[in-house]
């Protein structure tokens, strides 16, 4: 039991840290969050980190083929989820901050994440969990659950700290926050996508 609880609590710090830099951006552009919301948004990663796991474990003990087929795609699915957001972000960031005075920028209330664009944040930095199926493969499905639910609790704790810090940088850089947030999105989708094609 020790032995699982301690892989998993490094398989969770491992794969927590793309959710970690997107909760840092997060914070960046939204400084004023609120514990309620912050917690909303660690629940959703936390909630995604548990979910593919046990849907990776599910598709290796029950479709091995086709899932091997369908993990070449994965990397693909986190870039362009993520170039998509990052870049909306930036776009929008440039289009608040240009023409206006920064008196103005700071009485602005800061852009806040709607729920699609955290749905789909969660997805993208957690998709590269479900190869996490493979390595728990001989699990009982109880082993699996306890596996992926402690990958999750220690996701949570990992992304509320990345708000905090974010939420600090954002007060700031307020008057670039969107920008900066929305870069730092992209730089992490490349990142997976360079990590899941070239093993690097």
């Amino acid at each position: 039991m020790f032995q699982l609880v301690f892989n998993a609590v490094l398989l969770g710090a491992g794969l927590a840290m793309d959710a970690f830099s997107v909760s840092i951006a997060n914070g960046i552009v939204e400084p004023k969050m609120r514990k309620p919301r912050m917690l909303k948004i660690a629940g959703v990663y936390a909630f995604f980190q548990f979910l593919m796991p046990m849907l990776g474990w599910f598709l290796i003990v029950t479709l091995e083929e086709i899932f091997k087929s369908f993990s070449k795609f994965i990397p693909w699915i986190a870039l362009i989820l993520l170039l998509f957001i990052g870049g909306k972000m930036i776009f929008e960031g440039i289009k608040e901050s240009k023409g206006k005075q920064k008196e103005e920028e700071t009485d602005k209330a800061p852009a806040k994440l709607t729920w699609t664009a955290l749905i789909v944040q969660g997805i993208a930095t957690s998709i590269d969990a479900l190869s996490v199926g493979f390595t728990i493969s001989d699990y009982s499905a109880l082993r699996a659950f306890a596996s992926s639910l402690i990958i999750g609790v220690v996701t949570l704790v990992i992304c509320l700290i990345g708000l905090v810090f974010g939420k600090k940088i954002g007060s700031k850089v307020s008057s670039v926050a969107t920008i900066i947030g929305g870069a730092i999105l992209i730089f992490i989708g490349i990142e997976i996508f360079v990590k899941g094609i070239f093993g690097l």
